[in-house]
């Protein structure tokens, strides 16, 4: 590896994910300057960072100007960022206000394209997640001893391509249906909360999550942890279909087990059509 290919830029949101990726990206060699948002994100990645930096959400040009100084052509994002806290931060800087003035639609998808175009024009290489965490992308097939029945199946073919719909409008990842019926819909309140809301209208659902048909593979796939288990548990929900190919599954066997426990199904469902 070249000298010039040794450093990559991440720009880490909130969550175990960034950790797992600085990690995985110190032990291929890289030199790794980190950009996040939270005092608490920044003390988990100085172990496997050269250098990190917090920054507000809303400081792009400061972004920007740290990536160069540090002479970081390739970028790479990952970690929740809470959307409806980011609304919330004080006043933004001059780029971060120009490029959200710019923008059509302030959809997820719509911002993460306008900060990808920004970052390209001012030269940077974006890189996907996927690239270097392949390991952790769910496969097709049933991963729990628990297998849907006939009927939970039909609710994820349904759900499934509701969710395509959804994510078409860039509105968001995850639904939660029950008998052919969409019981919740993701918007800025994520995917947990989403979970937790269909809890307290129907039991025994099917919650489904997919990447957005429009979405930059670059960016924001879907995520899945033990905490989503620990979510359909509360929410007595009895089914978790992921977009096969497309969707981070993190704390694996663990978040398996807890299901296992709990009789709920945990399948990599890939769309027939596509």
């Amino acid at each position: 590896m070249e000298l010039e290919d040794n450093k990559i830029g991440l720009i880490a949101g909130e969550g175990e994910f960034p950790i797992i990726l600085a990690r995985s990206l110190k032990d291929k060699n890289y030199e790794i300057v980190a950009i996040c948002f939270s005092n608490a994100q920044k003390e988990k990645l100085k172990k496997f960072t050269s250098k990190v930096f917090k920054i507000s959400i809303g400081q792009f040009g400061k972004l920007i100007e740290i990536f160069k100084e540090n002479k970081i052509k390739k970028l790479v994002f990952l970690g929740k960022i809470d959307k409806s806290h980011a609304l919330k931060v004080g006043i933004p800087d001059f780029k971060a206000l120009a490029l959200w003035r710019k923008l059509k639609i302030k959809e997820d998808n719509s911002i993460l394209k306008g900060v990808i175009e920004e970052l390209e024009n001012e030269g940077f290489i974006i890189k996907g997640p996927s690239e270097f965490l392949q390991e952790f992308l769910i496969t097709e097939g049933i991963f729990t001893k628990r297998a849907p029945t006939k009927e939970e199946w039909e609710d994820i073919e349904y759900g499934f391509k509701i969710a395509k719909i959804i994510g078409a409008l860039d509105i968001g990842q995850c639904v939660v249906v029950k008998n052919k019926m969409t019981v919740a819909i993701e918007a800025m309140e994520g995917t947990d909360a989403t979970i937790l809301r269909a809890g307290k209208l129907r039991k025994n659902t099917v919650v489904i999550k997919v990447a957005k048909p429009i979405q930059d593979l670059r960016m924001d796939l879907p995520v899945v942890g033990l905490k989503t288990i620990e979510t359909l548990i509360k929410a007595q929900a009895k089914v978790l279909a992921l977009e096969a190919g497309k969707t981070f599954f993190l704390q694996k066997e663990s978040a398996i087990k807890l299901a296992d426990k709990n009789n709920i199904s945990v399948v990599g469902y890939k769309n027939k059509e596509e």
